[in-house]
């Protein structure tokens, strides 16, 4: 295990994880990790790991560090503004770095969250089979907290050869101000007969009060019908559950919780999730009805796009010459990644 990174400035909130910790939600603990999947594992793609390993993910305010032993880094998600020693470098690319270099990462000019990744992983304990933070339980990442300046950052063994290795992806996502998500009805559809068109011919707005737990959003109440129970028992619950509560302003359900108690009208396809994660308050939202059969086939077709990537930057052996950062993503030369 090296040490590669000093953390000087760290940013709004800046923590460490991975593709999450399943399957101990009847303990109470909830999944955590990254919240945009897509950026998280692209970054990782890049320097060689593979997509299970730990990135630093940033919201809206990057980190600034110094690099103590020489890697192989790349950043991914939002429009961030990445330097090294200065001199802006393009994001979605590999870069190589050495002892001494500085890094800054900027405020997020489009998009929510930044995804730095390292070449061997950021190393941190495992806790339940993962090493992303849950802020929560104050376990997991780096001592289960946010990182403050002063930390140090080390990676896990590195193949030397694959290090060297520059890759590039020669596209990035559009993180537009307005936002489709497809969800699927229920499970508690039949509670909002009256309303269930209301909701998904309505737009929402999202927001401030949104975090790692879930999505708030303003808009048309939407009521339950006035035959349904009074009350919902507490009930598991998955990412991309949209809760109805008294007040009739959706939330959409994001990684940092195991059960709930409002009744969900919809549920938002795994594959859309990114983009919520990436979409910053204000940011306008709406919801497209797709059937069961319908999401798994969008499902389905979203995974074939995930290899496809990877294999095409495992396979990556020319040196690609990286297109000029600019101080926005071209939304005229930039393709959307989704299906």
């Amino acid at each position: 295990m090296n040490e590669v990174l000093r953390i000087i400035d760290p940013g709004a909130c800046s923590t460490v994880q991975d593709l999450g910790r399943r399957g101990h939600a009847h303990l109470g603990v909830p999944v955590s990790g990254a919240m945009d999947e897509y950026g998280h594992s692209i970054a990782n793609w890049l320097v060689g790991n593979a997509a299970c390993q730990a990135t630093l993910e940033m919201t809206i305010n990057g980190a600034a560090m110094e690099v103590l032993s020489p890697c192989s880094i790349a950043l991914t998600g939002a429009d961030m503004g990445l330097t090294i020693n200065g001199a802006a470098k393009v994001q979605w690319h590999s870069h190589q770095v050495q002892t001494g270099d500085s890094i800054r990462i900027g405020t997020a000019r489009t998009g929510c969250r930044g995804y730095l990744a390292l070449a061997g992983g950021v190393a941190s304990p495992m806790v339940l089979g993962s090493r992303s933070t849950y802020l929560g339980g104050r376990f997991g990442g780096h001592a289960g907290r946010m990182l403050k300046a002063g930390d140090i950052l080390s990676c896990n063994g590195m193949d030397q050869a694959d290090v060297q290795k520059t890759r590039s992806l020669l596209w990035s996502p559009v993180y537009a101000d307005s936002i489709t998500l497809r969800a699927i009805a229920g499970p508690q559809d039949d509670w909002f007969c009256q309303d269930s068109n209301h909701f998904f011919q309505s737009r929402f707005t999202l927001s401030p009060q949104s975090d790692r737990m879930g999505c708030r959003l303003e808009g048309p109440g939407i009521k339950k019908d006035a035959d349904a129970p009074e009350n919902l028992l507490s009930i598991p619950i998955a990412a991309g559950n949209v809760q109805i509560p008294p007040d009739g302003q959706p939330i959409v359900l994001f990684r940092e919780q195991t059960i709930g108690g409002y009744p969900c009208i919809a549920t938002v396809l795994s594959c859309d999730l990114w983009r919520l994660a990436q979409a910053r308050p204000g940011a306008s939202i709406c919801f497209q009805r797709v059937s069961l059969e319908t999401g798994q086939h969008l499902a389905r077709t979203w995974q074939g796009v995930l290899t496809t990537v990877r294999c095409m930057l495992a396979t990556q052996t020319q040196p690609i010459q990286p297109p000029k950062p600019t101080a926005y993503n071209d939304a005229s030369t930039s393709r959307e990644c989704s299906q």
